[in-house]
């Protein structure tokens, strides 16, 4: 596997009971999970946004709380849909609400003695404190040390401590590519758009909330499972009626330029939606995978202009970088009371690579997502 920024895993974890809350654990806004409704960091007001095409309220998908190294910010990034099937995959019916949060110090003092006094009583054990999820159970100190609990090294005990050190490690070596503390943004933040008009709460859709777990991929690479990739591939193309190791090994010559050029566009669909099933076939389970500043895992071809197609932050001008993105086996793990779904194939999240925030601003900022519909959702099913 190429060499670059770590790629963590999200799976679905434990169904949530309740707030995650008492013995000194972090607030829900840093905890990590799916469905539910969104938690806003301090000072944040909280937001209920409605699709740009039908105008309903978004359902809550996805929670990532996501500090970067060489940040003092608490950072939270939520993902909504709306649930309309008429609206599935159009622009407008997506948004992602990046948060981020400075403590004082007298807060940071406050997390500290907190902090003591769990580690004085390290005995006491619940589902935050033996789970593996992303920052969800330990006082919600400076991003440096939430890092590592974004591993959940607070089970010191694990025979697997060693290697879950050196993922948080790595993990903390994501940094921003220019630090910077937005107050030379300062009131330059552009009205809200019409996709930032607000439903109430209460109208929202709402999934059933689940806690998400983290892995590193690597642990998985040793334990590729060839033969359930080649089988769900195979189930494709009987469907499909395509062969792509004959369109992949096919040649063109003496075809017409408009028959070579269609058979090459079938060929790049296939030999990418190949490269997808390969690299997922390691964890099927996985519902995120987040790696910022990394690639992204195309599930069919992008336009050839995508890069150029993430459009700069449009607070401070900056580039965006990919972060995460939501992965088919979300679909069926989104469950609600009502007939409540989402259909998609991936979902990929860019975000400003300077991670700009206005001084005392109070509403979220909306990152750039790109959708793509899944070929053949039923082999995730």
């Amino acid at each position: 596997m190429a060499a670059g920024p770590p790629v963590l895993l999200g799976l679905r974890d434990a169904a949530m009971a309740g707030p995650c809350r008492g013995g000194g654990q972090a607030p829900a806004w840093a905890t990590n999970k799916l469905g539910g409704s969104a938690d806003w960091v301090p000072s944040v007001r909280p937001r209920c946004p409605c699709c740009g095409v039908c105008g309903g309220a978004l359902a809550h998908l996805v929670q990532v709380y996501c500090p970067l190294g060489g940040s003092p910010a608490h950072r939270l990034a939520n993902v909504f849909a709306c649930a309309g099937s008429g609206c599935w995959g159009a622009p407008g019916s997506w948004q992602v609400l990046r948060s981020q949060y400075v403590p004082t110090r007298e807060e940071k003092a406050q997390d500290h003695s907190a902090k003591q006094k769990q580690e004085s009583n390290f005995a006491a054990r619940d589902w935050c404190d033996e789970a593996d999820d992303w920052g969800a159970c330990d006082g919600a100190e400076s991003p440096a040390c939430t890092s590592l609990q974004l591993l959940g090294l607070n089970e010191t005990m694990s025979s697997s401590l060693s290697r879950e050190v050196e993922c948080a490690s790595q993990f903390q070596q994501l940094r921003l590519s220019e630090a910077t503390d937005g107050s030379g943004f300062l009131n330059t933040h552009p009205p809200v758009s019409e996709g930032m008009v607000m439903a109430t709460s209460s109208s929202a859709p709402v999934f059933q909330p689940f806690y998400i777990s983290v892995v590193d991929e690597e642990d998985y690479t040793g334990f590729l499972d060839t033969d359930h990739a080649d089988k769900l591939l195979k189930e494709y193309q009987q469907r499909e009626g395509v062969d792509l190791e004959q369109l992949m090994s096919e040649s063109f010559a003496g075809e017409g330029d408009n028959e070579k050029y269609e058979k090459s566009e079938v060929k790049s669909r296939d030999h990418t939606f190949h490269k997808f099933m390969k690299r997922i076939s390691a964890c099927p389970e996985q519902i995120l995978r987040y790696s910022w500043g990394g690639q992204p895992l195309f599930i069919t071809s992008p336009p050839a202009s995508i890069n150029k197609g993430v459009p700069a932050c449009s607070n401070c001008g900056s580039k965006r970088v990919f972060e995460f993105q939501l992965m088919p086996a979300l679909v069926s793990m989104l469950q609600s009371d009502s007939d409540l779904s989402v259909e998609f194939g991936t979902v990929i999240v860019y975000t400003c690579e300077r991670s700009c925030w206005p001084t005392n601003h109070q509403t979220p900022l909306e990152e750039f997502v790109f959708v793509q519909e899944d070929p053949d959702q039923r082999l995730f099913k």
